[in-house]
């Protein structure tokens, strides 16, 4: 009738899909493998995923090592590299390598041994012929050194400079295959320097 409240019908709860796939609940976390001996021992426990280990301290030398090149003015690497090249050009110079036997001290071990030239015989008679302005000498001793002096000379030069100065030179770039045909022709100038035919006799130092 007119006035009487409006009650809700219930209705039937719907009934259960059988196609529907039931999704298991995920599984419980994986508890941490027990170690034995970690409750006595802390510092045998396993480090958690994700934690950072802790840094280990520098030893006294590393130390002062640290402290002298973070007190050293920049241009101090650079001089130290250049009084090593000097040092190099005056053993060569007082040394004159091109009047001294091959067994004189100190010598090649391969060529001592074997006789035969190794990638490096010659060099440093080729450095004190190059001090001396015999570009031809210099090079029938070690050709390889002699061409690639200029190009050590330039990448000394804007190392230092960048190092001491802030010289911006422009950068040689070698790249890997430049680098690989470089360390080829050296193997190869190795080999023929060592055949006991004209006109490779002429390479034997």
């Amino acid at each position: 009738m007119y006035g009487e409240p409006v009650t809700s019908v219930d209705r039937p709860a719907p009934a259960p899909d059988p196609q529907a796939v039931s999704v298991p609940p995920p599984p419980p976390p994986a508890a941490a493998p027990h170690v034995e001996g970690a409750a006595a021992d802390p510092g045998s426990a396993i480090w958690p995923a994700g934690a950072a280990y802790q840094p280990v301290e520098p030893d006294r030398l590393t130390r002062f090592v640290l402290r002298v090149h973070a007190r050293a003015p920049r241009w101090a690497v650079p001089l130290a590299a250049v009084g090593c090249v000097g040092l190099g050009m005056a053993y060569a110079l007082l040394s004159n390598p091109t009047h001294s036997s091959p067994d004189a001290l100190p010598t090649c071990l391969l060529k001592l041994t074997t006789g035969l030239d190794c990638p490096g015989c010659g060099g440093t008679r080729a450095l004190w012929y190059v001090l001396h302005a015999d570009l031809p000498a210099a090079a029938r001793h070690h050709f390889v050194f002699v061409f690639s002096l200029p190009f050590l000379a330039y990448l000394f030069v804007a190392w230092a400079g960048k190092q001491a100065f802030g010289w911006r030179l422009p950068e040689l770039r070698l790249s890997p295959k430049v680098l690989g045909g470089f360390l080829a022709a050296w193997f190869a100038f190795s080999v023929v320097r060592n055949l006991p035919w004209a006109p490779f006799t002429s390479l034997y130092v």
